[in-house]
């Protein structure tokens, strides 16, 4: 075979022309990696990639006059349902019968029994597209709200952040799938197709089937794993086949695609050079189990969703050749290096391919993540951000190591001309080069954690309470009614709002200024100074020194002679 890159003669070392080309492309993308992020994260708008909740009718916190026949919740995606994912309790906690259906991005739950006076709870569970899960209650009030809320803990509370060993074992199931691709890959394509390497050949096939058997394993068993986080279940769920019937079909695609693929790879690799049609088998299944874990996550839920998918497969080809040429040169350098410029042969050639293969996994991540995260914001204020910033660090470390390894020990190595001088640089290349694989390893750590974080700013979750958000109630003053709020609902300051309507819905006003005080069970804050900010609206500062029941008494003189009180409870967490 003619090298693209054979080695200098006697007494020459590679000129500085020569050098200076295989030097500039490391140093486009040390320059790119951290230049393109700031560019098109610095100008993107945030991509959908989870699904959040838009509207609710009735809202948080109403007070209807008789209870609806559904409830809806309304998302800015499509979302999927989970086995008792959506339950109703009434104010003691009994189970309130009812039917969940999701449509599209829209939950609806309707009421099957009658329901009497007091609040409702409604609880839900459901998983975005990106396959993270959601969760919330929403409560309402039926006639007068309940005083005691009493609600028990259902799959809806358990919580939303992928489990410690879901992300461990997804590292080591993208660990074993690239270093096994890029085994499999190096020995087809960079191996010298001579006998005297039957030996490094048949090193790569094991090493590369031990890789795609920790791959396969992995992949298979963060199914389960993957069932009880989205499902909020405990262990014992796995016994009912509702638990796995719920997961998507794409789930149990992606590991049978992997291991299928992989399998292909590592069975069809020979001991032997291979001929053409060996070595497309081997690079087909190659293809098809990196392919795979794109089909589902974050891509799925990201647009244009064909165009990141592929990309998001590049990026793991890519990877691929990376990891896996690397751990094969520290496996195979050394016998290379016994046989004259072998070894120096095949590195500069890899040398060349992993320029191209770096500047792709800088192009393909940085577009993943401006698809995914989509914003400054989401670097600097999610989970995911966290990791994703953390990774690039990383891979600038990498880059500076394969640098040294490239352009500082291989020109050493392919300037030996003795026996002994070839093993003494081939020996430090191999650790170095065991070194630079080292920093990708940690790479895919922080890898198995970003694949089941939310590129999505935490959301609060509605408690019954309305902990955090705002709360409303509405009385009625004779002909007119007066909807009061308090935002937000929490000890500290908030703001007391009122506005009165007539029975038409348009803003009106009584025949003095509506007046409101506040108390609790051993505070009374008195009256509180409203300000008028349009006509039928009022509102007024306040701090709520305590949590607990509070009462808010609510006084509007209606005409000359009649001024009707009412009184509203608001429960601040």
């Amino acid at each position: 075979m003619t090298d693209a890159h054979p080695r200098p003669g006697p007494g020459r070392r590679p000129g500085r022309r020569s050098r200076s080309r295989r030097v500039v492309p490391l140093l486009l993308v040390a320059l790119l990696l951290p230049l393109t992020s700031l560019l098109v994260l610095g100008s993107a708008a945030p991509a959908s990639a989870h699904a959040t909740l838009v509207s609710t009718d009735p809202a948080e916190g109403a007070v209807l006059d008789a209870a609806p026949d559904q409830v809806t919740f309304t998302f800015n995606e499509s979302v999927i349902g989970v086995p008792a994912g959506i339950q109703v309790f009434d104010a003691t906690g009994a189970v309130v019968a009812s039917t969940a259906t999701v449509r599209e991005a829209e939950l609806v739950v309707e009421l099957e029994d009658d329901v009497g006076e007091g609040t409702l709870v409604v609880v839900w569970r459901l998983v975005s597209a990106d396959g993270h899960p959601i969760g919330g209650s929403l409560s309402f009030s039926v006639g007068e709200p309940s005083a005691v809320v009493d609600v028990p803990e259902t799959s809806a509370d358990a919580g939303t952040d992928a489990p410690f060993l879901l992300s461990v074992v997804r590292w080591l199931g993208y660990l074993g799938l690239l270093a096994a691709a890029g085994l499999a890959a190096f020995s087809v394509l960079f191996l010298p197709r001579e006998p005297a390497d039957d030996g490094s050949r048949r090193r790569l096939r094991t090493a590369a089937r031990i890789a795609a058997v920790v791959a396969a394993v992995a992949f298979w068993l963060a199914v389960p794993m993957v069932a009880l986080y989205q499902l909020g279940l405990p262990a014992s769920a796995l016994g009912e086949g509702s638990t796995w019937s719920a997961l998507s079909a794409w789930e149990y695609v992606v590991p049978a695609a992997v291991t299928a693929g992989l399998g292909l790879a590592v069975v069809g690799l020979p001991t032997s050079a291979p001929d053409r049609t060996r070595s497309g088998l081997v690079l087909a299944g190659c293809a098809v189990a990196l392919a795979a874990p794109s089909l589902t996550g974050h891509t799925r839920a990201t647009t244009p969703e064909a165009l990141v998918i592929a990309v998001d497969v590049l990026h793991l080809v890519a990877g691929a050749l990376w990891l896996g040429g690397l751990l094969a040169i520290g496996l195979v350098l050394r016998d290379l290096a016994d046989r004259d410029d072998a070894g120096a042969r095949v590195l500069a050639r890899f040398s060349t391919w992993a320029s191209a293969v770096l500047a792709l996994l800088v192009v393909t991540g940085t577009f993943t993540a401006w698809r995914v995260a989509g914003s400054w914001s989401a670097l600097l204020e999610t989970g995911y951000g966290s990791f994703l910033l953390v990774k690039v660090l990383i891979v600038l470390v990498a880059i500076v190591v394969a640098a040294w390894n490239r352009f500082a020990l291989l020109p050493g190595l392919a300037s030996a001309t003795a026996r002994d001088e070839r093993r003494g640089a081939a020996s430090i290349l191999v650790r170095t080069t065991l070194a630079e694989a080292g920093v990708l390893v940690a790479v895919l750590l922080v890898t198995g954690f970003l694949v089941d974080r939310s590129p999505e700013p935490d959301v609060a979750v509605t408690s019954p309470s309305g902990e955090g958000q705002s709360a409303d109630q509405v009385v009625e003053l004779d002909a007119i009614s007066a909807d009061v709020t308090l935002d937000p609902l929490a000890v500290g300051p908030t703001t007391i709002t009122i506005t009165l309507t007539d029975d038409d819905g348009r803003p009106t006003e009584g025949y003095e200024s509506p007046r409101l005080s506040l108390s609790a069970t051993d505070v009374d804050l008195g009256e509180v100074a409203l300000t008028n900010l349009g006509p039928g609206i009022y509102a007024g500062d306040l701090v709520l020194p305590t949590n607990g029941t509070w009462e808010v008494q609510v006084s509007l003189r209606t005409s000359e002679f009649d001024n009707p009180v009412k009184t509203v409870r608001f429960e601040v967490p």
